[in-house]
């Protein structure tokens, strides 16, 4: 399938809190507002070593689809790659980021350094060499502000950087407010992430800056626990909130001044909580060092100049407003988003036309078509049964999938229109702020694609129960599997109202089902076991041997067991692989397709990673496997003698009783104990001929067929 190409690919870490994820923010807004495409390619910073969530704002623009956020692994097309924060290159990276573009820019949003060590934060030669082998030599070297790039020159003077800086932008009108005279003592605040270099570095210029004084009032939003720290004492017209609590558009309309003072030997990259106030309409007073940024918009003194300057301004009503104006008409022509536009265009990036008009509101599209919404999930069972169903809905049936798995690129490259919802884990969101998100996206994407139906394959989560109530006009089906492990799951069964109907794949192992979806069978929809691939479409021995590049003429095992450490020789992965080769067997481990890291391959194994596995069963001889809904029913449907060792950890999959019943029946042998001498006895019996020509003939005897067509009927019927 053809790979779509967005406008930009911004990469960064999207869990810095301060001004690197503000930044990016609001570049996006500018893009998503002009009609240009934004996917988020995220990457870990090695120097953020507790674990953080997503900022806010980047959250907020992946659950609005402003921006589209890449799964680990998947492979992105851009026009332009812009790379933010050189600090994540100080080391290598664990895996190159899969990102093809027409043009890089590295935008250096910090200087290497401070007045004492100009390589305190990053070594720029060190970051140059590492980014220049991942995105080429050609990438375009862009500092924020004049300051980064004088501090950039100081450690390489060498270096070739843009021409013009890659400063920093905003959106005046999200920030302004009418601000009407009050009365009182004026009051002095700042805003900003907690640091200690974002204070003055003695007591005395910090109460200069900030005054204790009994004519004005003082409110810090972020890190004022630092200054009271290095203070002794909270000052008694001090007011402190913590960073975070309040959002900055709504704490600077609570400022008469805006003030900033740090200490001396920070290089402040550029000043975006200036350019916010400034935007705000807060008059702003800082140090001279920031004149090359702001001009004549800002106020410029010393730290014992603050209260004075205060003090006057604040009694000239007349010159304050002037101020004011005056910040909010530069911060508007200088750094508003049409700069941004401007910048982009000169490097090729335009919109192509103008957005279509939108319908009228009384004509709205008809709905169509099917919404396939998966879980998370370690793997790609809740994913490929969809795409099992969505292969086979009538040719010109609208079908969107939108899944929380890094299967995405899967779903992509299999022809399917994908939508990626990035899961809690991902964005590392609390449960009430994840519901959100998860609420909000399905709603956007129904209200994008109107489909006619919604099918989710996924346990009935907070999010995706509030949106099928909000969208009541759209058919929702829970796709619910069999085979839950006894007494568990009971409070997603009491979440059924939330769907009109219930569509069940079939389960060969259903006489030995216990689980709590065995009592609730009213209004159930039933279809045979649902599989990716019908047998025909499966290659022949040969030619999978062929495409696995495995040895002829000698047998082939597969492993697909999930999880286990193949290199840890005590493990039973590495148990089975060194018996089955002991047995002349050669070993291929199957590894995940939305896996981000390559599997190790231990001396005489082979790693294949292929999507589906299915499609080559016919090049093994023996399979090894865990028993999971889609491998299991693959392996009995097609033939393909085997030896399950079921994982017994997971939440709901009853895979034990499921391979018992698969055992019992003569369609497979079983694995009770991995850890003990029952795996040698399996497996000693497993790599006998005339044993595998008995589980060949006796799953043909039993095998129950594929539902997934009948399941596209039953979909297509609801539309």
């Amino acid at each position: 399938m053809t790979a779509t190409v967005h406008d930009v690919a911004i990469l960064s870490d999207f869990r810095y809190p301060g001004g690197t994820s503000a930044s990016i923010a609001a570049e996006v807004r500018a893009q998503a507002r002009a009609g240009l495409t934004t996917v988020l390619v995220h990457v870990r910073s090695p120097h953020l070593k507790r674990d953080r969530p997503f900022h806010p704002l980047i959250t907020a623009l992946i659950r609005d689809g402003a921006a589209y956020l890449a799964a680990d692994g998947e492979e992105v097309t851009a026009k332009l790659l812009v790379v933010r924060q050189p600090r994540i290159f100080t080391e290598d990276l664990a895996v190159r980021p899969p990102v093809r573009a027409g043009r890089a820019v590295m935008v250096l949003n910090q200087a290497p350094g401070d007045a004492g060590d100009p390589a305190r934060y990053y070594d720029f030669a060190a970051v140059r060499q590492r980014v220049e082998g991942l995105f080429g030599a050609g990438i375009e070297w862009a500092p924020i502000s004049p300051q980064v790039r004088a501090e950039v020159l100081r450690a390489e003077p060498e270096a070739t950087l843009a021409g013009v800086d890659w400063h920093e932008i905003i959106d005046g009108a999200e920030w302004w407010r009418e601000r009407p005279a009050r009365a009182g003592a004026p009051v002095i605040g700042r805003h900003g992430r907690p640091d200690p270099v974002k204070w003055p570095r003695t007591r005395e210029e910090l109460l200069q800056a900030y005054p204790d004084a009994p004519d004005v009032k003082v409110r810090v939003l972020g890190g004022g626990e630092l200054a009271v720290e290095r203070l002794g004492r909270m000052p008694a017209n001090w007011e402190v909130i913590e960073f975070g609590t309040v959002e900055p558009v709504d704490f600077l309309h609570t400022l008469d001044f805006f003030v900033y003072f740090h200490d001396p030997d920070l290089i402040e990259a550029f000043g975006r909580t200036i350019m916010e106030a400034m935007a705000a309409g807060v008059p702003v007073i800082v140090g001279e060092h920031f004149r090359p940024i702001f001009g004549d918009a800002a106020l410029y003194t010393t730290p014992a100049g603050v209260l004075p300057l205060v003090r006057e301004l604040h009694a000239d009503r007349e010159r304050y407003r002037a101020v004011s104006l005056h910040g909010r008409e530069f911060i508007e022509s200088r750094y508003g988003y049409a700069s941004h536009l401007s910048r982009l265009a000169a490097r090729g990036i335009r919109p192509d036309a103008p957005p279509p008009p939108a319908l009228p509101a009384h004509r709205p599209a008809p709905p169509k078509g099917v919404l396939l919404v998966s879980d998370n999930g370690v793997g790609l069972g809740h994913l490929s049964r969809l795409m099992a169903i969505g292969r086979r809905l009538p040719a010109g049936t609208p079908t969107v999938i939108a899944t929380q798995s890094h299967g995405a690129m899967v779903a992509h490259r299999e022809g399917f229109l994908t939508e990626y919802i990035p899961s809690r884990s991902v964005l590392g969101l609390p449960r009430q702020s994840w519901t959100e998100l998860l609420r909000s996206r399905l709603e956007h994407l129904i209200d994008l694609h109107r489909p006619a139906v919604v099918a989710v394959d996924s346990v009935p989560h907070d999010g995706i129960v509030a949106a099928a109530r909000s969208r009541p006009e759209v058919t929702w089906v829970w796709v619910r599997r069999p085979m839950w492990r006894r007494a568990t799951g009971t409070e997603w069964i009491e979440r059924r109202s939330a769907f009109q109907h219930v569509l069940e794949p079939g389960e060969f192992a259903a006489a030995a089902d216990e689980g709590p979806t065995v009592d609730d069978r009213d209004g159930v929809f039933p279809v045979r076991p649902i599989t990716y691939l019908d047998a025909a479409e499966l290659v022949t021995a040969e030619e999978a041997r062929a495409a696995l590049d495995l040895v002829p003429g000698r047998p082939a095992a597969l492993l697909q067991l999930g999880a286990g450490n193949i290199n840890d020789i005590s493990s039973p992965a590495a148990r089975i692989a060194r018996h089955l080769r002991g047995a002349g067997f050669q070993v291929v481990l199957a590894e995940s397709a939305i896996a981000t890291e390559p599997m190790p391959a231990p001396a005489g194994a082979h790693v294949v990673r292929v999507y589906p596995i299915s499609r080559h069963l016919r090049g093994f001889d023996l399979v090894v496997s865990a028993s999971g809904y889609n491998s299991f029913h693959e392996l009995i449907a097609f033939q393909i003698p085997s030896v399950f060792v079921p994982n017994r950890e997971t939440a709901l999959d009853d895979q034990v009783s499921r391979a018992r019943f698969a055992a019992a029946a003569g369609a497979a042998l079983i694995v009770e104990d991995p850890d003990g001498d029952d795996l040698d006895r399996v497996l000693a019996h497993a790599v006998r001929a005339d044993v595998r020509d008995a589980l060949r003939r006796r799953c043909a005897e039993v095998a129950p067929g594929n539902g997934a067509a009948d399941a596209a009927d039953w979909l297509t019927a609801l539309t």
